[in-house]
């Protein structure tokens, strides 16, 4: 029996400082809601969670990106809509310019109007901008991030979505081929039917491809969110805390930390036996 290294006591000490710790890791875990609350918690996991994060903010972004994209395509859809009236109502004027029950005081007047409708839909076209970038005159060119797989350079499987107003171009050179219709004549009012033809068909070919970039724009934004769901589901399983399991855990160490403290005191206390052998 031994009075100056009481090893007991010491072997009762170290266990308890084991426990204190793991008490006071648990109730970290709890308080912050994490599993991983420092690089020694889990040092790959951690690696592998931002990593994680660092998607899912990308991601968020791309879905905003595919949000602001949708928004450019509704500013160009809204526009088109526009001329595609103004053409409907030219058509309505030339065929009423075309008919012989209508003078040549009468065509005077409705060609009025014709000019100034053919004026708007210039005008149309040269307003229709998104961030100072026309939508409507064939030179619109837009490649949207809607997605971070790492494929970062815009083309084909890659995570831009690249959307060409090659097919959008709606000036009054491209509806009605170079040449301004007229109605101010009986003959010309009949011409200007066949080209204001011409003209709705084009409208309705941009505001088809508006429609379709549209379709596919919306399509990446649901993609982006699934993985961003995913995503964060993956990070979660990795960073957060199982609450089920860290009070189960705090539950024990709490009993085996009353039970070391009972221990070290009944270590503590066995040298005073050694007093009866000096009695």
């Amino acid at each position: 029996m031994r009075i100056n290294t009481n090893v007991a006591a010491l072997n009762s000490n170290r266990i308890l400082q084991l426990t204190n710790t793991a008490v006071g890791r648990t109730l970290g875990r709890l308080s912050s809601g994490y599993r991983i609350n420092r690089s020694a918690d889990d040092a790959a996991g951690l690696g592998i969670a931002n990593r994680l994060r660092a998607d899912v903010r990308a991601l968020r972004q791309a879905a905003r990106n595919a949000e602001q994209a949708n928004a450019t395509l509704q500013i160009a859809e809204g526009a088109a809509q526009s001329i595609q009236s103004i053409v409907e109502r030219m058509k309505e004027l030339a065929t009423q310019a075309a008919s012989a029950n209508t003078d040549d005081n009468g065509r005077a007047k409705i060609q009025d109007e014709f000019g100034k409708l053919i004026e708007e839909i210039d005008r149309i076209v040269a307003t229709t901008k998104f961030q100072d970038t026309a939508l409507l005159d064939g030179t619109f060119q837009g490649d949207f991030m809607v997605s971070s797989s790492g494929a970062y350079t815009p083309g084909p499987n890659s995570d831009f979505v690249s959307i060409s107003g090659a097919a959008m171009d709606l000036r009054t050179a491209t509806l009605f081929g170079g040449a301004t219709p007229s109605v101010a004549t009986q003959a010309n009012a009949q011409a200007a039917l066949t080209a204001i033809d011409d003209a709705l068909k084009t409208v309705a070919e941009a505001m088809g491809a508006i429609g379709a970039a549209q379709n596919r724009i919306e399509h990446a934004f649901n993609n982006t969110n699934i993985a961003i769901e995913n995503y964060s589901a993956a990070e979660s399983t990795i960073r957060d805390a199982d609450f089920a399991a860290e009070v189960a855990e705090l539950t024990r160490l709490q009993i085996l930390q009353q039970s070391g403290i009972a221990m070290l005191a009944q270590a503590n206390a066995a040298p005073q036996s050694i007093l009866s052998l000096l009695r």
